[in-house]
């Protein structure tokens, strides 16, 4: 009887609609997909639309996948997209954004999980602040062989619910917010009303949106509660360490996504965030080249100084960072440094990087 009665209570809570969509794209994880999808099936709040996006592998990831939807009690609220062909988790994850049914969008990766309170949480908070969005903290676990390594990521408690407030946040220093898609709750419409979708790169198309994200957000909070474990595994596709070898190609496609934000920034001269926006972009291919300097006996091919030296091209021109209130120095010597001759200028970053353990 007291199944029945949280089945019924289910059909009643999707006649209604979802509050939440938790969106997974799932490609080659069948080592990993059971317990991240059962973390997230696992959840205290009842009204969530598991969304999963089958992205055409080879395994046995979506077998398993089809096992829990049909055994476990919240099977029902399993849904399950499938791509015609391999297409990428940025493709898989506009899908979703097409496609969810709830009020609430909260990406997740197939191989991460998350914390049995964590959509709950969230919501909560959403609701009590009118927020367009929240932030849970995170805390990344590196697996390796021989073991792993845990470290967390902890925001403050904070209200940011004014416009451009996010924005200015997250670019007021590099790496000042999360760069990837998972682990905060955002109001659908936001997404859709605004168009924003993933550049369709499978080599941080998850930093490129929420780079772009922030600056459609007017009312967000950050929490310090941890909601999510992200597996940073040596098979990654964004993890370039403890490789035997790392081909110029990975490489070249982060490349192109720092050139796409780096063009997307000049849409935003007029915004107040507009100076720590440059920054952030134009170090973020700094510390490319400082990753490709310290790994560069296992990248093959190689990478030219000129190539190298491109990834120093300053968004704003000198007028412009001559008249900016904020990070004017930062960008100025950023600016000079790409402005040199390319082997003086790798030679500056080589130096720099060395001070800062990064090369």
């Amino acid at each position: 009887m007291g199944m029945d009665k949280n089945v019924n209570g289910r059909e009643m809570l999707r006649d209604m609609g979802y509050d939440v969509t938790i969106g997974i794209p799932v490609y080659q994880v069948e080592q990993y997909i059971c317990k991240s999808l059962l973390s997230a099936l696992n959840q205290t709040y009842p009204n969530i639309e598991f969304l999963l996006v089958d992205d055409c592998g080879d395994d046995r990831s979506m077998a398993l996948v089809d096992d829990i939807k049909c055994n476990h009690p919240r099977g029902r609220d399993i849904r399950i997209l499938r791509q015609d062909r391999n297409m990428g988790v940025a493709q898989a994850r506009n899908r979703i954004i097409d496609e969810a049914q709830g009020e609430y969008l909260y990406f997740m990766d197939s191989d991460d999980i998350i914390s049995e309170n964590a959509i709950a949480l969230l919501i909560d908070t959403a609701r009590n602040h009118d927020a367009e969005i929240v932030f849970g903290s995170y805390q990344k676990i590196e697996v390796y062989n021989n073991g792993k390594r845990t470290e967390k990521y902890q925001y403050p408690f904070m209200q940011l619910l004014s416009e451009n407030e996010l924005a200015a946040f997250a670019y007021r220093k590099y790496g000042g917010i999360q760069s990837s898609a998972c682990n905060y709750l955002v109001r659908l419409s936001i997404l859709r009303d605004s168009g924003l979708k993933f550049i369709n790169t499978n080599y941080w198309e998850d930093m490129a949106f929420t780079f772009e994200l922030v600056t459609y957000i007017h009312r967000a909070v950050l929490l310090p509660d941890v909601t999510y474990y992200y597996m940073c595994r040596y098979d990654s596709l964004s993890n370039y360490q403890r490789r035997e070898s790392i081909g110029k190609p990975e490489i070249l496609r982060n490349i192109t996504t720092v050139d796409y934000m780096k063009k997307r920034t000049v849409l935003f001269k007029d915004k107040p965030y507009y100076p720590n926006r440059c920054y952030n972009v134009v170090m973020t291919g700094f510390y490319v080249i400082c990753n490709i300097l310290k790994n560069r006996k296992l990248i093959k091919p190689p990478f030219s100084t000129p190539e190298l030296h491109g990834l120093m091209r300053h968004p704003a021109t000198l007028a412009e960072i001559i008249r900016f209130r904020q990070a004017m120095l930062k960008n100025l010597l950023l600016y000079i440094l790409g402005k040199m001759p390319a082997s003086a200028c790798i030679f500056m970053i080589k130096m720099m990087g060395k001070l800062k353990g990064l090369t």
